[in-house]
């Protein structure tokens, strides 16, 4: 059995004999790069106006550095293994410095943007969020540079429940399943019988159950498992410790709000708030994650989960501040890859088909051997 320990944070496959095994090796392209080029902004039109339109959000400017006094950067997970990029801006000969971090996500900070912005319940933001993420493993679907829709949403405190955050998730789906209806009539080629489609019905899975389908397999395992009988899931329920005594994987503490009791069933207790959107993706034969979102922590929820995480010493800034406070409004919020995305729906092997960024040497010439377009 794989140590599910070291299967907590680990996002990527890990080593390049294994991604060369994984590559297919008799993959072509549908598309040429010039028609990728134009689909990938098809889909990213479609989804912005749709996610809007569904979701009642605006599109709004969003940062790539930030303050680190603020307290606003994503640290991802609760075990320090992904730092942010830190730099120093000496600006007037270090009178009035600043110590920025180049943002891997916008996930805080959109929250404090609602208020910024004067969002009302039942309304939201969406940013064309652009990040670094520097401690990634480089594999196929895994790069330094992220792009993400990252969207928030105010609500109200008798919609943070799992009924709502359902609710939530069939409306992100649907705009995903529209995105490929949208991307196969400008592109009949992409509806192919070798790579089927997505399932219409997403299929919504605690944590616990899927353990109890599968107890003797670290995190990753289960997922690809339960992908063969469920095409397209929503896990619900990440970060709180499952009967086996892990987490179904590490969440950050401070955003979403992954301790909430929420039901019960054979007598085991349900916690979380948030989840995961994962399909099966017939290209690469693997499991592929779409986006990561919940409903965030209010003031009882952050201590809590502080508590846990021990880092209690983040209630002193801004952000936590604003949170215990009630200054800052109950929100729901989530990241919608998009290179994972276009990846996705047009049927691509690699993320460096769809998105320009750096990969080792090793890599770029294991795709090219495989035909796989890996763009410089």
């Amino acid at each position: 059995m794989t140590d599910k320990r070291a299967d907590l944070a680990g996002p990527g496959i890990g080593n390049y004999d294994d991604l060369e095994k994984i590559l297919p090796g008799d993959y072509r392209s549908l598309l040429t790069p010039r028609e990728t080029q134009k689909a990938i902004f098809e889909v990213k039109d479609y989804i912005e106006d749709h996610l809007c339109k569904e979701l009642k959000l605006m599109m709004v400017q969003v940062p790539l550095i930030v303050d680190v006094e603020s307290g606003v950067n994503d640290l991802l997970d609760r075990d320090g293994s992904r730092t942010p990029i830190q730099f120093h801006i000496s600006n007037d000969y270090d009178k009035h410095p600043i110590d920025a971090q180049v943002v891997q996500a916008a996930t805080k900070w959109k929250r404090v943007a609602l208020k910024q912005f004067s969002v009302r319940a039942g309304e939201g933001i969406c940013t064309d969020m652009r990040a670094v993420r520097k401690d990634y493993f480089l594999d196929h679907d895994h790069s330094a540079y992220v792009d993400q829709w990252d969207w928030e949403r105010v609500i109200t405190a008798n919609q943070r429940n799992v009924r709502f955050l359902k609710e939530i998730v069939g409306r992100i789906w649907k705009v995903l399943k529209g995105a490929e209806r949208h991307a196969q009539k400008v592109y009949p080629r992409l509806k192919s019988k070798k790579y089927p489609n997505l399932p219409d019905e997403l299929t919504f899975l605690h944590a616990e159950e899927i353990l109890d389908m599968y107890p003797d397999l670290p995190r990753k395992a289960r997922e690809t498992e339960v992908l063969q009988k469920y095409p397209a899931i929503f896990i619900i329920g990440i970060g709180w410790p499952l009967k086996d005594g892990y987490p179904h994987e590490n969440r950050a503490a401070d955003y979403d709000d992954w301790v909430t009791e929420t039901g019960s069933k054979g007598g085991q207790t349900f916690h979380g708030l948030n989840g995961d959107i994962l399909v099966w993706n017939p290209v690469t034969k693997r499991r592929h994650e779409l986006t990561s979102m919940g409903i965030r922590v209010n003031a009882e929820t952050l201590k809590l989960q502080l508590e846990m995480a021990g880092q209690m010493h983040f209630m002193d800034q801004p952000y936590h501040k604003g949170i215990v406070s009630g200054d800052l409004p109950l929100s729901i919020g989530g990241g919608i890859g998009q290179s994972r995305t276009y990846m996705l729906l047009l049927k691509k092997a690699h993320l460096g088909e769809v998105s320009v960024t750096v990969w080792p040497k090793i890599l770029k010439e294991m795709c090219a051997k495989k035909k796989i377009n890996v763009l410089e």
